[in-house]
């Protein structure tokens, strides 16, 4: 059993969506899990990487390090990453 969801959607798009319904022979709500389902396939990447504990926290420390002037050349790293 799938659970039920309101969401509010600018008449001109409700409208829109109800044509393209009626052309596709598809109810709204098939639809719009449809794009949901491609909009998460897309940012399946994105998703999978948040779901790493701690490394937001970890990329946003690395950032301000960045910013501060704290970060090592690419010649350099490489160097560090060879050893």
């Amino acid at each position: 059993m799938m659970n039920t969801a309101t969401i509010r959607i600018p008449e001109d798009k409700k409208n829109m969506l109800k044509a393209v319904s009626c052309l596709e022979n598809k109810k709204i709500n098939e639809i719009i899990v449809e794009l949901i389902e491609e909009y998460l396939q897309r940012h399946k990447e994105t998703i999978e990487l948040l779901s790493i504990p701690g490394l937001s926290e970890r990329v946003a420390a690395a950032s301000a390090e960045f910013r501060k002037g704290k970060g090592i050349s690419l010649k350099n790293g490489r160097k560090e990453l060879d050893r």
